[in-house]
């Protein structure tokens, strides 16, 4: 026989794989898993549909403009309501956590996963991912009868250096503003960047690290030159899944926030709101309009953490080596 013809008789691998998969057990799984991800998919387009249907009901009764009203009287008549405060009071917080959580977790991540020994570094594993099952009531009531009252000192200061921006003007009274819930948040997230973060640190390649030990580099410049700019995609997606959590945030920072529909100049300044914080004050004493407009800003809130959460997908999916 012509070695050729044998070679082109035989069956390309994908047509041995889709052979195999003929067996029943694989053509249960095969199913399961497909009817897994398609239920995912409806049940996902059944909340879209859902929220979309009550929004259109209460944007239609709205005699504000539902995005730059500074007011939220959907229960008077006629109904008035906007997101404004609550956009920004959700935008400022989140990136105030951001902005100190996703440093601290770094550093912590790089401290477990290169430089802690062994003995130290699995406990303190556990104790960063234990944080994260801590019920968000728990941290809220932590925020609101030992951080609110803790933090005039560090209020103090920031006006005394600071106060001169404006930003950071402090009018005495009480540490219940967005800077405040921004604190708790940063405390809320860390868990997540912190784990998602060193779980990719771990899988830098040995050999880049050990190459540049070999041309002299320090420990500092191995985890500079090799660990962070492999790990760069990974501590952005850890970081906008720590943000997803931030947006969505509710107990917490209803037990500790005064809610208020103005937008201080301060960041000091009592007031504010968000969107999860003002659904769950809210629904209980609203009427069937004022829970579709609840649900309305419910639905802003759905949309922009789908963003969210779709732009870490898609910046985790750029790197081949965490999508192979």
């Amino acid at each position: 026989m012509d070695i050729s013809s044998a070679t082109t008789s035989s069956p390309p691998a994908p047509a041995r794989v889709a052979k195999a998969a003929t067996r029943p057990g694989d053509r249960i799984f095969l199913a399961l898993s497909r009817g897994s991800g398609i239920l995912l998919l409806v049940i996902m387009a059944a909340i879209a549909v859902f929220l979309t249907v009550r929004a259109t009901n209460a944007l239609s009764h709205n005699k504000g403009n539902f995005f730059t009203t500074f007011e939220w009287s959907a229960n008077s008549t006629p109904p008035v309501f906007g997101i404004a405060v609550l956009a920004f009071g959700t935008v400022v917080s989140s990136l105030i956590a951001m902005l100190i959580a996703v440093p601290v977790a770094i550093g912590i991540a790089l401290f477990i996963s290169h430089y802690a020994p062994r003995r130290l570094a699995a406990p303190l594993s556990y104790v960063v991912d234990l944080l994260a099952a801590v019920p968000s009531i728990v941290y809220g009531l932590w925020g609101a009868l030992f951080l609110v009252p803790h933090l005039s000192g560090l209020y103090g200061w920031l006006d005394k250096y600071f106060g001169w921006t404006g930003i950071f003007a402090y009018h005495d009274g009480a540490a219940r503003s967005l800077f405040t819930i921004g604190i708790l948040l940063a405390i809320m997230i860390l868990p997540i960047v912190t784990s998602v973060s060193r779980e990719v640190f771990r899988q830098t390649p040995r050999m880049n690290e050990e190459a540049a030990l070999a041309l002299g580099a320090t420990r500092w410049e191995v985890v500079r030159m090799a660990v962070l700019p492999f790990g760069r995609s990974g501590v952005i997606s850890a970081s906008m899944l720590g943000l997803g959590r931030a947006l969505g945030e509710t107990m917490a920072v209803a037990t500790v926030l005064s809610p208020s529909f103005e937008i201080g100049k301060s960041l000091l300044d009592p007031g504010g709101g968000t969107f999860a914080q003002n659904i769950a004050s809210s629904f209980k004493e609203s009427g069937e309009l004022g829970k579709d407009a609840l649900i309305a800003s419910g639905l802003v809130l759905f949309v922009l953490t789908l963003l969210v959460n779709g732009a870490a997908r898609m910046i985790i999916a750029r790197r081949k080596e965490y999508t192979a």
